[in-house]
């Protein structure tokens, strides 16, 4: 017998090890914990119909009818075998003298295991599947009634394969692996699995890869995914604990200070849902341990008040305040907001500045030289109570009086090693943070649900707030195509704007928006609409007599930020842009949005945008332009984005499409995980369980001292980089 942590190598042979390295398979655990993806009947034949161009599968099928020919051109044979389910048909496609060992192997009605990609081709008058020499494997019949029953309904595990590497093939290394690894000590405490009823940890790898049936299946994977989710929920029980021994200092609020008087000065009422929030949060900033607070709320639910109000309250104690944006047309925005929303109370030692005023610094990596020194100063010297910036507040030369809070905005857009940077950078321990998001990426859901941040959310929109029509816009049909520009027309008529979006400036290279890149909807079509060649065919074509202006990331700040003065001011008509202005951005006037190639942005993003128009006394209209086929998967997204505008109804989507990315590393797409079972929007209950299970198990023994099976398990999933993300996090 081995162990767990054996090298593949000697459980399976050097050839099948080097093969399964290909998966990122490299010890006896790994290899168990490739779970099948779905398990076949030899009974039932796979659904042909429902195969997509470009997948890589794995299909059980009936051989309907062999054909090989000669053919004069290289390689001189050509052998079709056309396979059923009893509806759809595959071809399966073999070339060259090798095709008659398939064609002596593969009889009509032999039933078998066909692993390949989908690719179509059109053959008269439809388009067929095929396979193009498949790996394949026959499933030979059984003698007697009850043989055959039994054989009928045995359960085939259906793995995750890789060019050159069948399922089948894992599925033999596998049960080379079950018949000779010790599973060793169990991880998951006796007394949690008699609790939940459980299964021991070699029953469940047993059950899992050689079901009896799909009870036994369902029983396997239910444990399997509380170990996933116990030892996570350990790591992170563990993580709470030591961040309440932690040390900050309390700013606690203050009667007659600032924040008292913005609040008098304040020309509208705040929704019950910011008192609230800002109670809440009023009362984490008089504590002596750090806050870590996630503020999540719609686009438009008010935010940006919630944490000036923060701020101020910071600023009242003491301390100082960072607001941390992800582009410099945001911070200079939330700069001149701030600024114009307190008035002479960031006027602090100027001319009709208020008596218990502060100022508010912009720092910024493209300022001039004069500009900066002084925003640098007003940090340093703790003149400036609020300081707003981008990147630019990260690098070592910027340094704070006495920074008390920092304020995340859009925190997707930070990464845990630039968020730390700017934490390091308080002087009496840690200072308090406050991320806000206006729809939270899976990441942050998933932390949120894992328990690990404290959640408050915005739900109410403001008064004031329009609502927004969002309506796809297929662009092949030329009546719609039209109608969109017409519509933009007629909102300037009536003196109105509107936003053009589009998703690259006009280079292949360094685009701001999060393309879907790497989809197989996208591959292989025409490059993305860009702004700077919309923007002259608008100028000439539909829109020909307005005033059209452009922004992107590549112009120089001046010109971002004069841009968008014109365009606040009402110069501009129509401004043709990238996702520079995704958020943030506040023009009132803005009622109407085009976003062009909508398909090759995210759900997230998509909603982000939307919400620039609508922002004042009138209606806002988004449309969503795609070229995207009715029935494809990026079309089922826009009419998703189309139906609803509740952010956290999309952020689950968002978070089904991508998945949580990897809780404990700094992945956050969603597209490699340590999570291989447990999935955040199914398995919510056993989530909370384990997360109950695990802070009582941290409480009693936090060192893990009993329970050494865990700390190891603990050990191996927390590697030296993850202990340090766990602890910047």
């Amino acid at each position: 017998m081995t162990t767990l942590d054996a090298p593949l190598m000697k459980v399976v042979g050097p050839k099948a090890a080097k093969k399964l390295a290909a998966l990122d398979l490299h010890t006896a655990g790994d290899l168990l914990r490739h779970y099948p993806r779905r398990y076949a009947q030899r009974g039932e034949l796979t659904d042909l119909v429902g195969l997509a161009e470009g997948e890589y599968v794995t299909v059980m099928a009936e051989v309907e009818k062999v054909q090989g020919r000669k053919i004069t051109r290289r390689p001189g044979y050509l052998l079709e075998v056309v396979v059923t389910d009893g509806r759809g048909r595959l071809t399966l496609t073999f070339f060259g003298t090798g095709a008659r060992v398939p064609e002596r192997e593969l009889p009509p009605g032999t039933r078998g295991l066909f692993a390949g990609k989908v690719s179509f081709y059109r053959s008269g008058n439809g388009i067929k599947r095929q396979l193009v020499h498949p790996e394949y494997k026959a499933v030979d019949s059984r003698e007697g009634a009850d043989a055959a029953r039994e054989f009928a309904e045995e359960l085939i595990p259906v793995y995750p394969a890789t060019k050159g590497l069948t399922s089948w093939q894992i599925g033999d290394c596998v049960r080379m692996a079950l018949d000779t690894v010790d599973v060793g000590p169990d991880s998951l405490p006796e007394t949690v699995r008699q609790r939940h009823r459980l299964l021991g940890l070699a029953e469940a790898y047993q059950g899992i890869h050689r079901p009896a049936d799909m009870a036994e299946a369902g029983r396997a994977r239910k444990r399997l995914k509380w170990d996933e989710a116990f030892v996570l929920q350990t790591a992170l029980a563990r993580r709470r604990r030591d961040a309440a021994a932690l040390r900050a200092t309390p700013r606690p609020p203050s009667k007659d200070g600032l924040l008292a008087e913005f609040d008098g000065r304040l020309p509208f009422e705040l929704t019950a849902g910011q008192r609230d929030v800002g109670e809440e949060i009023a009362a984490d900033l008089a504590r002596e341990h750090p806050m870590h607070r996630l503020l999540q709320g719609d686009v438009g639910a008010g935010k940006t008040i919630v944490g000036l109000r923060a701020m101020l309250q910071v600023v009242d104690a003491g301390g100082q305040a960072a607001l941390l944006a992800p582009t410099e047309v945001l911070a200079q925005q939330h700069h001149r907001s701030i600024v114009t929303m307190l008035g002479p109370l960031a006027e602090a030692g100027r001319l009709g500045g208020a008596e218990h005023g502060t100022r508010v610094a912009l720092l910024t990596g493209s300022q001039g030289a004069k500009a900066r020194r002084a925003g640098l100063l007003d940090a340093a010297s703790g003149t400036a109570g609020i300081v707003v910036g981008t990147h630019a507040l990260l690098q070592e030369h910027v340094q704070f009086a006495d920074l008390g809070l920092v304020v995340i905005d859009e925190q997707h857009r930070f990464g845990v090693e630039q968020r730390d940077a700017l934490r390091e950078k308080a002087t009496g321990g840690r200072p308090h943070v406050l991320v806000m998001t206006a729809t939270p990426i899976p990441r942050t859901v998933a932390m949120t649900v894992y328990g690990d941040l404290d959640t408050s959310s915005l739900t109410q929109l403001p008064a004031g707030r329009s609502p927004i029509a969002t309506h796809v816009v297929p662009s092949a049909n030329r009546a719609y195509w039209n109608r969109a520009w017409e519509r933009i027309r007629e909102e300037v008529a009536q003196g109105r704007q509107a936003y053009v979006v589009c998703p690259r400036i006009g280079e292949a290279e360094g685009e701001e928006s999060d393309l879907t890149a790497g989809d197989p909807e996208t591959e292989g079509r025409r490059p993305p609409l860009a702004v700077l060649d919309v923007a002259p065919k608008l100028s000439e074509g539909p829109l020909h007599d307005l005033r059209i202006g452009v922004l992107h990331g590549r112009l120089h700040p001046d010109d971002k930020d004069a841009v968008m003065r014109r365009f606040a001011a009402g110069e501009v008509d129509v401004l043709v842009a990238t996702t520079v202005i995704e958020v943030g951005v506040d023009v009132p006037n803005a009622t109407v949005m085009v976003i062009l190639d909508a398909d090759r942005f995210g759900v997230s993003q998509l909603h982000q945008l939307r919400g620039r128009v609508g922002r004042g006394r009138y209606a806002g209209l988004c449309l969503l332009v795609t070229d995207a086929d009715e029935d494809s998967k990026a079309r089922e997204r826009l009419d998703a984005v189309a139906s609803t505008l509740d952010g956290f109804e999309l952020s689950r989507l968002d978070l089904e499409q991508r998945r949580e990315g990897d809780v404990l590393g700094e992945t956050q797409s969603g597209r490699r995980s340590s999570l291989r079972l447990l999935t955040l929007l199914r398995d919510e209950e056993i989530i909370k369980a384990a997360r109950a299970e695990a802070g009582a198990l941290v409480e009693q023994d936090p060192e893990l001292t009993e329970h050494p099976a865990l700390a190891a398990e603990l050990a191996a999933l927390i590697d030296e980089e993850r202990a340090e993300y766990l602890e910047k996090t």
